[in-house]
């Protein structure tokens, strides 16, 4: 017999609701499936570039997610040239797909970047040492050098630490179950939410 959705996912705003619990997790817990989300931007060839990133932080109230990333990296680039991103999540354990829309933003050198630095762990300010700098062809593949966690040259990765803030419009969402599947969509002009929406799944 086919067990129903929980009826959660046959609320709009408690599916809303659970989707913002889920993205606040993804930001502190490393275990979580919504702490590495695919994050597509566009190159300058017209084309979406796919990476996965990790979710540093989440703002509910202002529709706002965090992510770190190099200011020498091709998505820097791609933000700097037009702001349109997407992000796609699947956690496999809650069957729950997340698809978001939105224009991002590059803080880099300044007081958002600098506090975000400043709580970064030693490991992770490492990654902005990296010589040469990310996407540069290298003979071999330990061809590059990355700054001891605890040497000076790690503050010199500051020069290169980016936040990269994304502001989502529209969101997406389809729970998977064998007693019928629930897609929802949402959407946001302004601080306004003007859309809320069953869809065929």
């Amino acid at each position: 017999m086919q067990q129903p959705a929980p009826s959660l996912w046959d609320d709009l705003e408690a599916t809303l609701a659970e989707v913002w619990r889920c993205l606040g997790a993804g930001a502190s817990t490393r275990r979580s499936a919504f702490h590495h989300p695919t994050i597509a931007t566009m190159g300058p060839d017209g084309a979406p570039r796919l990476r996965t990133m990790i979710l540093r932080g989440v703002e509910p109230e202002i529709r706002r997610l965090r992510f770190h990333t190099d200011i020498r990296a091709a998505k820097a680039n791609d933000v700097a040239a037009n702001g349109s991103v997407a992000v796609h999540i699947y956690d496999p354990g809650m069957k729950l797909q997340v698809r978001m829309t939105g224009l991002a933003t590059i803080s880099h050198g300044d007081a958002t970047a600098r506090m975000a630095w400043q709580n970064a762990q030693p490991m992770s300010k490492a990654c902005y040492g990296t010589r040469p700098a990310p996407g540069t062809p290298i003979e071999t593949g330990d061809g590059f050098s990355l700054p001891a966690s605890h040497s000076p040259e790690l503050a010199e990765g500051e020069t290169n630490f980016a936040v990269l803030r994304m502001t989502i419009e529209t969101m997406e969402t389809l729970y998977l179950a064998h007693g019928g599947h629930r897609r929802a969509a949402f959407g946001w002009e302004g601080a306004a939410l003007v859309r809320k929406d069953w869809l065929a799944p």
